[in-house]
């Protein structure tokens, strides 16, 4: 079958939709206008058995309207506080996490068992690993996404999460191209600019893509960044950068696999090119397939646009046959058809979710969380079963936009009251109320322990007044940074600190049972915390 204009293009994009099964949209976009990549999010997942159905459905459609290959379908599973997979699927640590192990093998090990776990599931490709070194204690998108501050690291565990992921057949993606690690503004609300200069970017931002970019990798993602000092015209993100994109990143570094945007949708493209406009410009920049996850209503408007610019000259014949041709190879170094199974219910294979990947991962979470500070010997806890433990956590209000909404449940009360059943739970708004903070100050003397969770805390933020409260009423005070480690610089002196990177399930297990001396944490951190930074 002749690949037309239309086809090619429909090849470049990556598009998402809503639903747990594929609609009638989706379908319509695969069969007509040959769309031959597909990202899910939180919105598509639900049991392992009904996201393999899924995922052998859309092959299924691409299958019989004629594809040549099968659709690449992404995620972003980077695990840790940006994790897509859900019931039945295994939580690993996240990036900072493995990075406060101090070994990069830990994320070989966690590449390969959550590469395992994608392709039992029929998902083909993860946008991860990211490879922004976080030097910016105030980046609101990158943090604890990040293995930590030092390149030299970030490349180390980066290349090792490659080949863990490359060795389990799953497609990987770096990102975000050039760096995003030093921004302190959202690329999803706005357009940040990072103003380093040339020799300053190779020495930090650039230095983990180009040492696993050697070391061999799929694709790249582009940042929705501004950098001055690579693209001279103001305002331009590195996804629309020719001299990024093609200049810097082919022809520079040398790189020849597939460029993928980021989501086009995103604030700093959708508001200010346009996301259509934005896919014209981005093709014409060097990359090769084109984001658009949410809108319908833009995803046909990106076709149509590109179609125009393919037309008119814009985009040449040349320009869209390069683009095609990498996607092409791309798929068939991963993808055959006989690999994926179109049975009429296909079952989930058992290293799903096995015994074996929850052991792995919870020596990995033991092996990362970080005993900060434990002045006077304070842990483990010295209590009698009658002693009374009071427990206060901030609700988990959704910290990210890349976070799932899914995941933003707390489960620290309910893990050490397991524990210790002498223990009183307080869930505070977020930010606390006063009223709240002045109810717990009148009580907090009658505790033996006070074990509160903080989740990113920020400047003139009420949880520090929470915990200074708290801390001046019962010096039996411990914190756990439930997310950001970065938190202890804001915060009176209290004398026992617990850094978990993470809110997942069994990150705070872990951090807990260290608290009440049940097992031995051994994480070191990643990142240096800044001086007190007060209030």
């Amino acid at each position: 079958m002749e690949m037309t204009i239309d086809k090619k293009i429909g090849q470049l994009m990556v598009f998402g939709f809503k639903g747990k099964t594929a609609t009638p949209e989706i379908k319509k976009l695969i069969q007509q206008q040959h769309v031959g990549g597909i990202i899910l999010f939180g919105r598509n997942i639900g049991t392992t058995e009904e996201v393999l159905a899924l995922t052998t459905e859309l092959q299924k459609v691409a299958k019989e309207s004629g594809h040549k290959q099968p659709l690449l379908i992404c995620i972003d599973q980077e695990n840790g506080v940006v994790r897509r997979l859900g019931e039945g699927a295994t939580i690993f640590p996240g990036s900072m996490l493995l990075g406060a192990t101090g070994r990069s093998e830990n994320a070989y090990i966690t590449g390969l068992l959550t590469g395992r776990e994608l392709k039992s599931l029929g998902i083909n490709w993860n946008l991860a690993p990211v490879l922004d070194v976080n030097n910016n204690p105030d980046n609101p998108v990158i943090g604890v996404r990040s293995y930590g501050e030092s390149a030299e690291m970030v490349a180390a565990f980066g290349k090792q999460a490659v080949k863990g992921m490359q060795d389990a057949g799953v497609i990987t993606t770096l990102k975000h191209f050039p760096g995003h690690g030093d921004t302190n503004v959202d690329s999803h609300l706005d357009l940040p600019t990072i103003a380093h200069d040339m020799e300053r970017l190779k020495q930090i931002e650039l230095k983990p893509f180009i040492e696993v970019m050697e070391q061999g990798a799929d694709t790249v993602m582009t940042a929705h960044v501004y950098f001055p000092a690579i693209e001279k015209q103001p305002g331009v993100p590195a996804t629309l950068s020719k001299k990024v994109i093609t200049d810097l990143l082919r022809e520079e570094l040398g790189f020849t696999g597939v460029v993928t945007t980021d989501c086009m949708e995103m604030n700093a493209i959708s508001e200010g090119i346009g996301t259509a406009e934005g896919a014209v410009a981005a093709l014409k920049a060097g990359v090769d397939l084109i984001m658009v996850s949410h809108l319908q209503s833009r995803q046909y408007e990106t076709l149509s646009l590109v179609k125009a610019a393919v037309q008119s000259g814009e985009i040449t014949e040349g320009e869209l046959d390069t683009a095609y041709e990498r996607v092409k190879r791309l798929k068939a170094d991963y993808l055959t058809w006989e690999d994926i199974p179109l049975a009429a219910t296909p079952v989930v294979p058992t290293d799903v979710g096995s015994k074996f990947h929850e052991v792995e991962a919870f020596e990995l979470y033991k092996q990362g969380i970080t005993l900060v500070k434990n002045e006077q010997e304070l842990l483990p806890l010295n209590l009698v079963e009658d002693s009374r433990v009071l427990v206060v956590y901030p609700e988990n209000s959704y910290a990210m936009q890349v976070e799932d909404k899914r995941y933003a449940t707390f489960s620290l009360g309910e893990t050490v009251h397991k524990l210790h059943e002498n223990t009183e739970i307080f869930e505070l708004s977020n930010p606390p109320t006063a009223e709240e903070i002045s109810n717990l100050k009148l009580i907090a003397k009658d505790y033996q322990a006070i074990i509160v969770g903080t989740l990113s805390v920020k400047p003139r933020d009420k949880q520090i007044e929470l915990v200074k409260v708290l801390f001046q009423e019962n010096p039996q005070i411990v914190v756990i940074a439930t997310r950001s480690p970065y938190d202890i610089s804001y915060l009176p002196d209290v004398p026992a600190y617990i850094a978990t990177y993470e809110f997942t399930a069994p990150a705070l297990k872990v951090a807990v049972e260290a608290v009440f001396g049940k097992v031995t944490v051994k994480g070191k951190l990643p990142v240096t915390l800044p001086e007190k930074k007060g209030e």
